[in-house]
């Protein structure tokens, strides 16, 4: 991933995080309007890549929306073949199904999701991945 826009990305996300704590929605609607801006400017080019489509998932507040954004995240994630971008955002994907009331879609999202966890280091994601599926399943 570019640089200047893996750190433009990560900024903003920072910047989206302090104006929730601020409760700031002003603050917050601008920097969203800007991330969705460098993704839809990205969007199937060069410079695309999941790490963007993530982030504006993750500060979406409609579910559905949010759900169709890790999608298209996952998709970018596939193209370029990154288990922990795979495993980050099918967990993620999962805890809004479940949100939703979509177990089932969890639950398929958290077996995609352990499977490509297999090969990252962040035990901690495993570790969350693992106990929601199992939680999910012994329901």
């Amino acid at each position: 991933m570019n640089t200047k826009i893996y750190k433009e990305v990560f900024s903003l996300a920072s910047d989206l995080m302090s104006c929730a704590n601020k409760q700031d929605q002003a603050g917050f609607d601008t920097c969203y309007a800007q991330l969705k801006k460098i993704c839809d400017e990205h969007d199937n080019t060069d410079k695309d890549h999941p790490v963007q489509w993530e982030a504006l998932a993750d500060f979406t507040d409609d579910i559905e929306l949010a759900i169709a954004l890790y999608h298209k995240a996952l998709s970018k994630a596939e193209a370029i073949n990154s288990k922990d971008y795979l495993s980050s955002i099918g967990y993620s994907t999962a805890r809004l199904q479940v949100e939703f009331g979509d177990t089932a879609g969890a639950i398929t999202s958290l077996e995609k999701a352990k499977i490509n966890s297999n090969k990252i280091i962040d035990k901690e994601l495993k570790a969350e991945i693992h106990d929601l599926l199992k939680e999910l399943q012994d329901a």
